[in-house]
């Protein structure tokens, strides 16, 4: 679990998010199936990648290149309830981990991908899309202006 107090954000913390959080990925009885059949042995090679990913997303390192649309798409048997399981548990990872901000970008960048794939595999069929991330959100006022809460 996470420590008590935020961490920096540098790739040291990162890899021990994604190494943390796909530990529980592994152990989750319906995301686990999922991943194990599709990785099978790589995991080393598919941690590092999502440690590349991450790293380019919030340290803006620039070492991850790939179509995630692509590759997603090749998985079968995906359901809605595998996005919901993912960004669940996603969110229990990133809880307390960092600074505020730099969870919020964890957590929107996640979801805002869990949309574009989500949309990929269900367009134009009855599934809800996973809901927004927790953190500030943002309301306007009746004098226009907009506010964090």
């Amino acid at each position: 679990m996470p420590p008590h107090a935020p961490s920096a954000l540098n790739q040291e913390a990162i890899a021990r998010l994604v190494r943390d959080f796909y530990g529980d990925v592994l152990k989750d009885e319906l995301l686990g199936p999922v991943f194990r059949a599709e990785i099978g042995e790589h995991w080393d090679a598919h941690l590092q990648r999502m440690v590349d990913f991450w790293c380019t997303v919030m340290l803006g390192s620039k070492c991850f290149r790939g179509n995630l649309v692509h590759r997603h798409m090749q998985l079968r048997g995906v359901t809605p309830a595998h996005f919901n399981a993912w960004i669940q548990l996603w969110t229990q990872h990133t809880q307390h981990r960092f600074d505020s901000a730099s969870t919020y970008k964890l957590r929107r960048v996640a979801h805002d991908i869990g949309r574009q794939l989500f949309s990929s595999y269900f367009n134009g069929r009855e599934h809800q899309a996973p809901a927004n991330p927790p953190g500030p959100s943002v309301h306007k006022h009746a004098d226009g202006g907009r506010k964090a809460s």
